[in-house]
């Protein structure tokens, strides 16, 4: 094939924000996706409240990918569907099937991994019981409510309280169904708080904190499930076991970045994440590769992934076109300290300007201060009024100021 300057993986959000912005440092792009149509997840999301911190304007997910779509077809960005690709090797070279080129090897100035994110499913759980018909992942049934047509159930119960299951639980609603109850494993939601207002609390539909599924029951259709609150160390207390006659569960029970193809590449991964770890410009321990979107870590708001794939774009092209920045500053690890789950970047350059630094912390904590620390001095203190996993935080340090390795943390 053609010789390309940057090699785009993904044709969702993240990728072709991140195809453009290569493209308009004046590389040549090729950017594959698996699917018959770019767009990714936001081809089934039909709800509003996309695009209101990138556009300036509430849209629906297929809108917000529509937008994107028009822009790269003013471009000449080289674009493949159907095109799978299978692995991502040591020096960078892609491994990719598909109708149009078959099985091809591909060698690029930079490679952008945006391939998004998929959901736990009953498995990846162990959920305990039978397995009949009527349990689905919270993205399945809205495919299938959605893009197919088909309503999935008529009484049902929604396991976890991410962004979709909560998204679900109203979709549900206005479809006819009657959600019975959410039930949440964490004595919080893992979903934005407009979430659950607008798609619980207006709906009336309850939710359960701290408890879990403990079986399903039914043949060859579902019939009810059993569920019970969890101790401290969130172990079902099974003498509390309730049952609730259903005959759907949907499950939001957590997103696993589609990091499968890296196998063998070298790219460290983080344990935390179960995405790469990157520099400031997304790029991963390999260099050359870059990183960004849900495949590198779950966004709340698909406007931060737009966002975070530009920087990738951007910095893959100028690898492309330039080789690697020459940088005086010295890199310095971004570390975590109390009541903060995970940062990223995982290592900061330093020099001039200001970098962000994304975090989410543990746990819900109120009235707390976030607080950067580098060499024993505070770069960055500020109070919060509430801080949750639920919804990402992010600080801007002067990378100027840095001699050491940076330690986020909260002060509850």
């Amino acid at each position: 094939m053609t010789k390309y300057d940057v090699l785009v993986i993904g044709g969702g959000p993240a990728g072709m924000a991140a195809a453009l912005a290569a493209h308009e440092k004046g590389a040549k792009v090729l950017l594959l996706e698996r699917d018959v149509r770019l767009g990714g997840i936001l081809n089934q999301c039909i709800h509003a409240g996309f695009g209101l911190h990138y556009f300036g304007e509430e849209l629906t997910g297929p809108e917000y990918a529509d937008r994107f779509e028009k822009k790269l077809a003013k471009t000449d960005v080289k674009v493949i569907l159907n095109a799978m690709a299978l692995a991502v090797g040591a020096d960078g070279d892609v491994t990719v099937l598909s109708p149009e080129e078959g099985l091809v090897h591909l060698k690029a100035g930079a490679v952008v991994l945006a391939m998004g994110c998929r959901e736990r499913t009953a498995g990846a759980i162990a959920l305990a019981g039978t397995r009949p018909a009527g349990i689905y992942t919270a993205g399945m049934a809205q495919k299938m409510c959605n893009i197919e047509g088909y309503l999935v159930g008529r009484r049902i119960v929604i396991l976890g309280s991410g962004d979709i299951g909560l998204i679900m639980a109203r979709r549900m609603t206005l479809e006819g169904a009657h959600v019975e109850r959410v039930i949440e494993l964490m004595p919080y939601s893992g979903g934005l708080k407009r979430n659950i207002v607008q798609c619980l609390e207006d709906f009336g539909i309850p939710i359960d904190y701290s408890h879990t599924v403990t079986r399903v029951v039914g043949k060859p259709r579902m019939e009810g499930l059993y569920y019970a609150p969890v101790d401290e160390h969130r172990k079902p207390v099974l003498s509390e076991e309730k049952f609730i006659p259903c005959d759907c569960l949907l499950l939001s029970v957590g997103l696993i970045p589609e990091n499968d193809i890296l196998n063998g590449s070298g790219v460290e991964m983080s344990r935390v994440t179960s995405g790469a770890e990157v520099d400031e410009n997304r790029m991963t321990s390999v260099p050359g590769i870059f990183s960004c979107g849900n495949v590198l870590h779950v966004h709340d708001l698909v406007d931060n992934v737009s966002h975070e794939a530009e920087i990738a774009g951007a910095a893959a092209a100028s690898y492309a076109l330039k080789g690697a920045p020459e940088t005086d500053g010295g890199v310095f690890g971004v570390n975590v300290g109390k009541g903060v789950r995970y940062a990223l970047p995982q290592r900061v350059h330093g020099g001039g300007g200001n970098v962000e630094i994304f975090f989410r912390t543990d746990n819900v904590y109120k009235n707390c201060k976030v607080v950067a620390e580098c060499g024993g001095r505070v770069l960055y203190s500020k109070k919060r009024m509430i801080v949750a996993p639920g919804e990402m935080e992010k600080i801007a340090l002067d990378r100027s100021a840095l001699d050491g390795d940076v330690t986020v943390r909260l002060e509850i």
